[in-house]
């Protein structure tokens, strides 16, 4: 029964992870995002992570640990604050830009 219970979740994270973003609409809403992680996804600091080229899935689904207080440790509390009021679409529309974008080589 464990066994069911738990395919049925992923498949609900996995259908959840898989909503389509737009990278454009990304884009616009990205401008605070910037601040920290580049304007482009390349981080101004070593501290923040670059985003550029990562996995689309992955980013919605640490949008949304963050989102809900999931995630701790280093920018927890501040990526909390600033995902507080994103919407599913709006996550769906980061995670896209970011994966669109060509990584640091």
């Amino acid at each position: 029964m464990r066994a069911i219970g738990g395919v049925l979740a992923l498949m609900l994270v996995s259908s959840t992870a898989l909503a389509q973003g737009n990278s454009a609409s990304g884009h616009s809403k990205s401008a605070s995002c910037a601040a920290c992680h580049g304007a482009k996804g390349q981080a101004v600091n070593a501290i923040y992570p670059n985003l550029a080229g990562q996995n689309e899935d992955y980013l919605a689904l640490a949008l949304r640990a963050y989102q809900k207080g999931e995630r701790s440790g280093g920018q927890a509390g501040v990526m909390q604050a600033f995902t507080s009021s994103l919407s599913e679409q709006d996550i769906s529309d980061l995670a896209a830009y970011y994966a669109s974008l060509t990584p640091l080589k």
